[in-house]
C-alpha cells in the first residue's frame, strides 16, 4: 500500500502559490511496463520535493502505487519542501537509516561516499535508450573516482521570463538578449514605473543558479575543466562589478533576504519585470493572475562578454543510501519511471524534460502547441532548443563533491551580495569566496574525490 505525506512547500524553487489550471489526463501519453529482471519484494522509501504542478505529484503517487502493487512492493513517498532534502540526508546518513531512494533538485555529488554506485543503473538506462544528455551525465557522475553519485532521468531549464508590456516600453519587446539589455531596460522600468527586477542575492538554490549563469557569460567559474579552482579572477570580479550595478539601479534590499519562492511570487503579483526561473511562476499565474500570464513571455540565456549560458533550473538528482535495503526495487522503480517519462512531462506540464528526448517524441509538439492554454500556443516552443544554452552547475568541469558543498553553503551567492551591499569592494569579496573555495576543494582532493 501507499502512504503519501505531502508537505507543501513553503520556500521551494518553484513554490506553488497557486495552482495552475488542471491537466487533461484523457490527452496523457499511454504508460509501458515492463517485468523487472529480478523478483522484489519487501518496501521501498521514497523522498521528493514537492512538485511545483500539485498534477504530478498526484500522478507519481498513483504511478508508483500502481508500480508497487504489479511487482510486489510496498512504497511509502514523503514530499517535502525541497530546501529541506539537503538536510535531511545528512541526518539519515549519520542515523544510518530512512529513505531507500532520494531525488533532489540540484546536484547531490557532496554525499557521494555515503551514496551506491548507480553506474549499473545509468548503463542499463543507456542500453535501453541511446545516449543520456550530457548535461544530466555530467551532474551526476565523478570522473575522478569513476562513480555515478546519482541518477538523472530529467531536468529543467532556467530561462528569463519579462513582462512584456514593461519592456516594450522601453523599447525591447522581445525581452532583453544581453546582460547589458538587462541592465538598460530593467533600470529604465524601475526609473519609469517602480517596477524592480527579480534576481536573488540571497542564500537560496534560484541565486546559486542566476549568479553561476552570469558568471559563465563574463568567462568566470568556480573551477576550469580539470577540476582546478580559478574564482578569483578579473573575469569574476567584472560579473561582479556588473551585479552590483544592476542592484544599485534596478532592485532593492529585499533580494537579499529571498527564499526560493520570492521570484515566483514576486512576478504573478505583478511587481517585477524579470526573473530567471523555469516556467513554474508563468504557470501559476495561468490560475492566479491571467494578466500576468498573457504578459509573460521567456527568452534564453542572456548573453555576456564571453558567451551566453544559463545554468539548469532543477537537475533531478536521485540517489540511493548505502544503508537502504530497498536498493534492487529503487533501481527497477526508477526504470520504470524513466521509461514513461513522458507521463512526467505532461503532468509537470512541460516543466519536467527528459534526459532521453526519444522517451518524450511528442515534446516538440506540445512545446508549439502547448495542451493547457498558452497564448499565444506556442510560447514554448523556445525551449526545444534549452540544451544549446544550458550547462551542469560545476561548469567547465563536472558537478563534483567540492562543486556540491560550495553549491550547498552558498559560497557564489554569498560573494555577488558582499560587493553589492557594499560590505567588501568586488576585489576583496571575490578573493574571500576564493579562499574559501580553494579550502573546500582541498579537503575533498585530500579525500581522493577530486581531480585537479
Amino acid at each position: 500500500m501507499l502512504r503519501v505525506a505531502a508537505v507543501l512547500a513553503l520556500a521551494g524553487a518553484c513554490a506553488r502559490e497557486e495552482p495552475p489550471g488542471p491537466t487533461d489526463t484523457r490527452a496523457a501519453p499511454q504508460e509501458t511496463f515492463t517485468e523487472p529482471a529480478r523478483r522484489l519484494s519487501g518496501d521501498l522509501r521514497v523522498l521528493l520535493w514537492s512538485h511545483f504542478i500539485p498534477s504530478h505529484d498526484q500522478w507519481f503517487d498513483t504511478f508508483a502505487r500502481n508500480w508497487g502493487g504489479k511487482v510486489g512492493v510496498n512504497v511509502t513517498i514523503d514530499h517535502i519542501d525541497q530546501a529541506q532534502i539537503p538536510t535531511r540526508i545528512a541526518a539519515e546518513v549519520q542515523a544510518r537509516q530512512g529513505h531507500d531512494l532520494i531525488q533532489y533538485i540540484a546536484p547531490l555529488s557532496q554525499f557521494e561516499p555515503s551514496m551506491l554506485d548507480l553506474r549499473d543503473l545509468t548503463d542499463e538506462a543507456v542500453r535501453r535508450w541511446g545516449p543520456q544528455l550530457e548535461l544530466c551525465r555530467k551532474s551526476t557522475f565523478n570522473p575522478t573516482t569513476g562513480r555515478f553519485f546519482a541518477y538523472s532521468p530529467g531536468w529543467a531549464p532556467d530561462p528569463g521570463n519579462y513582462r512584456r508590456s514593461l519592456w516594450q516600453q522601453v523599447g525591447m519587446p522581445q525581452g532583453p538578449s544581453t546582460w547589458d539589455d538587462l541592465l538598460t531596460g530593467a533600470a529604465e522600468i524601475k526609473r519609469r514605473a517602480g517596477i524592480q527586477l527579480g534576481l536573488g542575492l540571497s542564500q537560496e538554490i534560484d541565486s546559486n543558479m542566476v549568479l553561476r549563469a552570469l558568471m559563465w557569460s563574463y568567462g568566470a567559474s568556480e573551477q576550469d575543466a580539470q577540476q582546478r579552482v580559478v574564482l578569483n579572477s578579473p573575469e569574476t570580479v567584472a560579473a561582479v562589478e556588473y551585479m552590483s550595478r544592476l542592484y544599485q539601479q534596478a532592485m532593492t534590499p529585499e533580494v537579499f533576504s529571498w527564499n526560493a519562492a520570492s521570484n515566483n511570487q514576486g512576478l504573478v503579483a505583478g511587481k517585477l519585470s524579470y526573473i530567471v526561473n523555469s516556467i513554474s511562476a508563468w504557470r501559476t499565474a495561468q490560475g492566479a493572475n491571467p494578466a500576468v500570464f498573457d504578459d509573460t513571455f521567456f527568452v534564453p540565456a542572456l548573453r555576456g562578454p564571453r558567451t551566453a549560458l544559463a545554468a539548469q533550473h532543477v537537475m533531478y538528482n536521485w540517489v540511493i543510501p548505502q544503508y537502504g535495503p530497498g536498493a534492487d526495487a529503487a533501481k527497477e522503480f526508477l526504470l520504470h519511471y524513466t521509461a514513461n517519462f513522458a507521463s512526467a512531462t505532461y503532468h509537470s506540464q512541460m516543466y519536467d524534460l527528459c534526459a532521453w528526448p526519444r522517451l518524450t517524441p511528442n515534446l516538440d509538439g506540445w512545446l508549439a502547441a502547448d495542451p493547457f492554454g498558452a497564448r499565444p500556443p506556442d510560447k514554448l516552443k523556445f525551449l526545444s532548443h534549452a540544451t544549446d544554452w544550458s550547462t551542469n552547475i560545476g561548469h567547465p568541469g563536472p558537478s563534483s563533491t567540492a562543486v556540491g558543498e560550495t553549491f550547498s553553503t552558498f559560497v557564489i551567492p554569498n560573494m555577488f551580495a558582499r560587493a553589492a551591499r557594499g560590505d567588501a569592494s568586488p576585489q576583496q569579496s571575490v578573493a574571500e569566496a576564493d579562499t574559501q573555495v580553494r579550502a573546500i576543494f582541498e579537503k575533498w582532493r585530500r579525500a581522493g574525490l577530486v581531480g585537479g
